[in-house]
């Protein structure tokens, strides 16, 4: 298929408005691989007839899906991990022995950047697989200056080598590596760090995990202050195992997004509403970690904070390769509607990676499609372990 042409025959989730923004019997015209016009097929100008046209069977079609958090690059596996949380250890209880971030530190360490590639490579086409066109990549399993650097290289061949958009994050405020000081880390490792992967052309955003186990917001504020200094927007795990006021901080600094949020209170979805920034909904880490704290969706909705969903893909809270799954956990864990959902794997994820030509089927906008073998887009939420998808579009290109 070339990059121009005419979708006919399909309702179109267009994500425009509220809901799902559905128009029955669309068309969708395609010009040089972004999105020309869009609406009822009996409204479609003259000028878009002569395209090559493709009847779509009256399946649905969406804007391509965005997974706007992943840990996608690293080395090695917790499986044991997930046995020590079977038998009854905690999140705290298994980073403080040893595991957690810090083992896949050590995994990630000893791999070459092939290595790490070819790994990435398959989990990314697993994601590719399931109607995904945008990915969030972060780093965080380095912890030192070469491999955070590598990490973030590897994130960039990816969309060389695969028809998919990666958006990387810096994320060297993760853990602190065994026996160091995390003032010391942050300021002698983590901070030169970010300096060393944005002269490189390596950063589109910086992020941190703010937690009893990691960093306080204190030290999450200076890497902030370095990240806007370099000109680069931030985004925070914040309010994941408890509150720390990470959520505030994020809307301080006027972040992408707050990301976990499940302690997040009304005064922080008030703080979030304020600074614009996305509220981001990772329910395979809950569903992972056993946890009972859900975010506080009614007060999201109530203060009219944008909410999305993403995998937050990783090896040890969350191993979950499914953004749709995530979708249909966003509904059963945390009280979405099916709508909202979309939403938050559309344009509200788009939002969170601050883009601005993707996660809507309007004009304008890259030509990212995913047809789907369904008539309802509420059926995108509702069935669980079926991957519907007809035809992936990535720039007007299968």
């Amino acid at each position: 298929m070339s990059d121009s042409f005419l979708l006919t025959n399909t309702t179109a989730a267009t994500m425009r408005g509220e809901g799902y923004g559905l128009i029955e019997d669309a068309a969708i015209a395609v010009k040089d691989g972004r999105i020309a016009w869009t609406g009822p097929a009996a409204d479609l100008p003259g000028q878009y007839a002569a395209l090559p046209t493709r009847d779509l069977g009256g399946r649905l079609t969406t804007p391509g899906l965005i997974d706007c958090h992943t840990h996608l690059v690293f080395g090695g596996n917790r499986a044991r991990e997930f046995e020590m949380r079977l038998e009854g250890a905690s999140y705290e209880q298994i980073a403080r022995a040893g595991g957690g971030i810090v083992s896949t530190v050590t995994a990630t360490r000893a791999a070459s950047e092939d290595e790490l590639l070819q790994t990435a490579l398959c989990r990314a086409d697993t994601l590719i697989a399931g109607g995904v066109t945008t990915v969030e990549i972060k780093s965080g399993y380095g912890l030192d200056r070469d491999t955070e650097l590598r990490m973030l290289r590897v994130a960039r061949r990816i969309a060389d080598l695969r028809p998919i958009r990666v958006k990387t994050t810096f994320l060297g405020a993760h853990a602190t590596p065994k026996g160091t000081d995390p003032d010391a880390y942050i300021d002698d490792t983590c901070i030169p760090a970010l300096k060393a992967a944005h002269a490189e052309g390596l950063v589109d955003a910086v992020d941190g995990f703010c937690e009893g186990i990691a960093f306080t917001p204190a030290q999450i504020a200076r890497v902030f202050d370095v990240a806007r200094d370099l000109g680069l927007p931030v985004k925070l795990h914040a309010e994941q195992l408890s509150s720390l006021g990470g959520t505030r901080l994020a809307a301080h600094y006027d972040a992408l997004s707050a990301d976990h949020v499940e302690y997040a209170t009304e005064e922080d979805a008030a703080a979030l509403a304020a600074s614009g920034s996305v509220a981001v909904l990772l329910p395979g880490a809950f569903y992972t970690l056993h946890e009972t704290q859900k975010p506080p969706v009614a007060a999201f909705r109530q203060h009219g904070v944008p909410m999305a969903l993403a995998t937050d893909w990783n090896p040890g809270s969350s191993p979950l390769g499914s953004l749709l799954l995530a979708m249909n956990m966003g509904c059963t864990l945390f009280g979405l509607t099916p709508a909202e959902a979309l939403a938050g794997t559309t344009k509200n994820a788009a939002r969170a990676l601050g883009l601005t030509d993707c996660g809507a089927i309007a004009p304008g906008n890259r030509a990212d499609l995913a047809v789907w073998d369904v008539s309802d887009p509420a059926e995108l939420s509702y069935t669980i372990g079926i991957t519907p998808l007809h035809q992936r579009l990535f720039g007007g290109r299968a």
